[in-house]
């Protein structure tokens, strides 16, 4: 026997068969001796390839292992269960040892019981049949008489994602629930959240939600806490569920356990709070008092999360209440605390304040020193510091600023030198009364000579000098000292740009230019392009002293350039020259826009859903949680009180198909795709002059993008100062007929169904206030606000264009991208006057809904392009469904009554209208204004039930019941639909209407 293993193992060790020969051994139940276990230990080195991957055999190890966990001794069994995990941990394979370590559990030893359970929670996925033999022991354990024990394996039973053992998990959860001892019940309350990811449908058939919001009213503040994070996480997962419905009551209970709970749970509680929207500024006030005092807590989280909701809530209350100005004082000093934690930390509190001095830069208004930088800093707490000291910078403090700048633009580190040169450029555009002192700052930095100190400086003048036109060209001529020395496309590009702009002023501009000229073609295109426009410039200030010049830069543009933009911008300007030179006069001399004062701020509908996430990683971000979280599913977009358009958080809806109750089938919305390069692809080609428009294409116009209109010919041979004529919707049908208005069906019997007397013209149909869509900081002066109405059948987009820039402004035109209801113009923008500067002007445009469609996100969302002789302009704005609430919405009883019944009760939505004084006639008065028809009325317990259909321009039907209780400012509306993602749009509608 000893000659034969012998043999044996010293075949083996030379072939690639080890494995399987040993593994045959122990799967034939081979007997083996001491002696044969020391020998096999002895090879346990041995490597072998299998698969292409390298093992390394530890098989005597394993065996050694199994001998000691089936050992009478309590201690050597524990000790190695200990090696196990130990193994385990480092990424070795014990998975063979899963049975013996299944026999440890059936002990009373804690410390033995919890490494068990970690190595079951390990390997149960892998090995599901075995797993199975653990279950007595859990629910054994779930009634032991110690609560650690009893909570133990509660958890690890909600750790363990096998179906086979969910099952068995029901009853031992159900009464850890309803255990004694908070504990217990705590780990109980996560458990059920585990439970739910693993089988949702199970979860809801046992009851366990309704057991989780019973355990909101618990005693113990942990229990609360871990209710509300289970809930939470449920919710996140399952946005339409509703679960977390918060109402003052359940508030109140929040708060008291807030001050008990560990800070884990003060962070789960402060989250839950900032999903909540305070009644009234009363209710506000009521809750920042009692959340405040976190402030003060040494954990960051909960510093951060208290800052979350107390910026919410302060939204909602007025900014000449004492205490407003209270609370603004106490929360600069946490905010400054987090400021003296490891770099990381602050970091991570930098960013978070960078987005609360963009929403409320008073709170730090005085304190801009602890932002100064200090030497042992990490580059990008450095770096996150200047920039709040920008957005902080003001006539107050900018003095101090300067002097601090002007310090780090001596440090060692390059690209921190860089960014504290153009903050001292920021620093003069945001302050105009610094900017002289700003400048003189830069000119003493340019004498420095460090080479990339003078370049950063010269592109910031640059923009200093597009500010404040006219005003600093005195230093131009200490720039151009510095001619030589720019090696660096941007510098150079700046320094050219000036010469171009102010070439009259500079005697010998056109051998500066010239100089650059020698290298062209091995220049950047950033410089190729602005070295040809600055010698066009030149060329038209002084005709007679650079005509060669302008040619040799022509030729070298059109003929000897391979690049598009290059060659494009040649020939464009070759026959403005060749035709019509006082044309190309007032095209390339025209006064420019000033600059914006901020130009790196966040767009502002975007900055409130990251202030509703301070604290997450969406805040360190600076981007929501949609563009980084993979799959929409539970993603929520979040909106301050105060600006959103209902009371309740905006969600996204679900992605889904659209359906309804017609005749006709809706039309099918596709899946959002690239909507980014669908504006970017815009046909902005006017449309034919003669002849009917082209027939709706289900797709849209993909056409070369010609943003200056009439094609290359007509622009460079034809009449410049024409109007654009843009068609109705560059291309799209003509509008669509008004809907017809005909009476119902009548049923014959003037009972409880027929209200009738048909379909009145609607009356007094809401139409939201105007906003500002585009600002005039994003459309180089151009401000547009508006806002949608529906007159007689008609959608009428409203806008007023306000021209706040120094120059004239003609050729409108307008453009949508594909959106979820096809709507589209349905005529040209009818701008018939020039719009002067500092001049407004009124304009409705018609639409109709027979455009391309793409779901959008929200649903409501609309993408517009405007052009006009300056640029494209791009931007998004939301309109109320209620104006695609048609007028032959109204349901026959009949048919009312078949579809409730037929739509799936999955697909009912209930929301509450808040602070609603209204009598049910007046509602249904004011509801019918918007297309929104009451069928039937019918009165329980003093409460009025109304039954109500509306039918969008789509052909999608909804339904509601609108319950109205007199003496009760609260509404509740139950909305039943086909395509259930439109619900939250109707009810956003129906608030609206009902409150204005």
């Amino acid at each position: 026997m000893r000659e034969m293993c012998r043999s044996v193992l010293s075949a083996c060790s030379k072939q690639d068969s080890f494995l399987t020969t040993v593994s045959n051994i122990f799967h034939n139940m081979i007997p083996l001796t001491d002696w044969f276990c020391s020998l096999l230990m002895h090879h346990s080195t041995l490597k072998w390839k299998h698969g292409g991957l390298c093992f390394f055999v530890c098989l005597g190890e394993i065996f050694e292992l199994k001998a000691e966990l089936n050992s009478d001794k309590k201690e050597k069994k524990k000790e190695a269960v200990k090696k196990v995990i130990a193994s385990m941990t480092v990424g070795k394979d014990v998975s063979a040892l899963f049975p013996d370590v299944v026999n440890c559990m059936q002990t009373d030893n804690l410390e033995l019981k919890k490494l068990v359970y970690l190595y079951l929670m390990n390997y149960a996925k892998s090995q599901p049949d075995m797993a199975i033999m653990a279950v007595n022991t859990f629910v054994k354990d779930c009634e032991d008489p110690n609560p650690l024990i009893r909570a133990l394996a509660v958890r690890t039973m909600g750790c363990i994602r096998v179906d086979k053992i969910t099952e068995y998990l029901c009853e031992p959860l159900r009464k850890c629930l309803k255990d004694e001892d908070p504990y217990v019940r705590k780990t109980a309350a996560v458990c059920v959240a585990k439970l739910h990811d693993i089988n949702a449908q199970l979860v809801e058939d046992q009851g366990f939600l309704d057991t989780l919001k019973d355990l909101i009213s618990d005693s113990n503040p942990m229990v609360v806490a871990n209710a509300v994070a289970a809930l939470s996480e449920i919710a996140e997962s399952h946005p339409n569920s509703n679960l977390l419905d918060l109402n003052p009551q359940t508030i109140n209970k929040l708060l008291t356990a807030l001050n008990e709970c560990t800070e884990w749970g003060q962070i789960f509680i402060l989250d839950c709070l900032a999903n909540y929207t305070p009644r009234d500024d009363r209710e506000s006030q009521s809750i920042c008092e009692r959340v405040t005092p976190r402030l003060s807590h040494a954990n960051s989280a909960v510093v951060l999360s208290a800052v979350k909701v107390l910026m919410k809530f302060m939204e909602m209350l007025p900014k000449d209440l004492d205490y407003y100005g209270t609370l603004l004082k106490k929360l600069a000093p946490p905010l400054v605390t987090l400021l003296s934690a490891e770099p990381e930390l602050q970091y991570v509190a930098l960013r978070n304040i960078n987005l609360i001095v963009q929403r409320r830069p008073e709170i730090l208004k005085h304190e801009m020193k602890v932002f100064f930088v200090k030497y042992n800093d990490p580059i990008y707490v450095k770096l996150e510091k200047l920039d709040i000291m920008i957005r902080l910078a003001s006539q107050a403090n900018i003095a101090q600023v300067l002097a601090e700048l002007k310090e780090y633009a001596t440090e060692v580190d390059v690209d921190f030198v860089r960014k504290a040169v153009r903050a001292i450029g920021r620093c003069a555009i945001k302050v105009e009364q610094s900017a002289e002192r700003c400048v003189s700052t830069l000119l003493d930095l340019i004498q420095t000579k460090v080479n990339y100190v003078v370049q950063e400086a010269i592109v910031v003048i640059k923009d200093i000098f597009r500010k404040y036109p006219n005003k600093y060209e005195s230093v131009i001529a200490t720039l151009c000292e510095n001619l030589d020395s720019l090696d660096e496309p941007e510098a150079r590009a700046a320094m050219i740009w000036i010469v171009g702009e102010y070439a009259e002023r500079i005697d010998n501009a056109d051998e500066l230019l010239e100089s650059f000229l020698e290298g062209f073609h091995d220049e950047s295109t950033q410089v190729q392009l602005q070295l040809l426009t600055a010698i066009v410039k030149l060329f038209l200030k002084k005709p007679t002293e650079t005509q060669e010049l302008v040619q040799q830069v022509l030729s070298l543009a059109t003929q000897d350039s391979d690049n598009p933009d290059l060659r494009d911008r040649g020939y464009i300007y070759w026959r403005l020259l060749s035709t019509d030179p006082v044309a190309a006069k007032e095209v390339v001399l025209a006064e420019k826009p000033l600059i914006s004062e901020e130009t790196d701020l966040i767009e502002p509908t975007l900055l409130e859903e990251l202030i509703c996430h301070i604290g997450t990683l969406a805040s360190v971000y600076h981007k929501p949680p949609s563009a980084f979280v993979e799959g929409s599913r539970g993603v929520q977009h979040k909106r301050l009180p105060g600006s959103a358009g209902s009371g309740e958080t905006v969600e996204s809806p679900d992605t889904g198909s659209a359906a309804g109750v017609s005749d006709a089938p809706p039309a099918v919305i596709p899946s959002q795709g690239d909507l980014l390069g669908d504006l970017l692809n815009l046909d902005l080609t006017p449309p034919a002059t003669t002849g009917p428009p082209p027939p709706a294409t289900s797709g849209m116009q993909l056409g070369a993008m010609d943003l200056l209109g009439g094609g290359l010919d007509s622009l460079l041979g034809g009449d410049l100062g024409g109007s654009l004529g843009m068609g109705a919707g560059f291309g799209a049908p003509s509008a669509a007929p008004a809907a017809s208005f005909s009476a119902p069906v009548s049923g014959g019997l003037d009972d409880l169904f027929d209200l009738g007397g048909g379909v009145g013209m609607p009356m007094g149909a809401y139409s939201p206030p105007k906003t500002v869509w585009l600002p005039a900081t994003k459309g180089k002066g151009l401000e547009i606000s508006g806002t949608f109405a529906r007159r007689a059948g008609v959608i009428q987009m409203e806008m007023t264009l306000t021209n706040k820039a120094m120059s004239v402004m003609t050729d409108f035109a307008i453009q949508f991208n594909r959106n979820s209801f096809g709507l589209a113009p349905a005529g040209p923008l009818q701008v018939l006057t020039p719009l002067s500067p500092n001049q407004s002007i009124e304009v409705s445009l018609p639409l109709n809904t027979v455009g391309p469609v793409m779901k959008m996100d929200p649903l409501n969302n609309l993408q517009v392009a405007v052009k006009n002789n300056i640029d494209v302009f791009y931007f998004s704005c939301q309109y109320p469904i209620s104006m695609l609430f048609v007028e032959d919405g109204k349901m026959e009883r009949q048919v009312f009554l078949a579809t409730w019944k037929d739509i799936s009760n999955d697909n009912e939505a209930q929301f509450q209208i808040k602070d609603c004084h209204l009598s049910s006639d007046a509602a249904s008065n004011k509801l019918q204004g918007s297309n929104i028809f009451t069928i039937a009325k019918r009165t329980v317990d003093g409460q009025d039930m109304l039954y109500q259909s509306t039918k969008l321009s789509n052909g999608i039907w909804v339904l509601a019941e609108l319950r109205v209780q007199t003496g009760n400012p609260t509404f509740t509306v139950c909305l039943k639909c086909r395509a259930p993602e439109v619900s939250q749009c109707v009810f956003q509608s129906y608030e609206a209407v009902l409150k204005n």
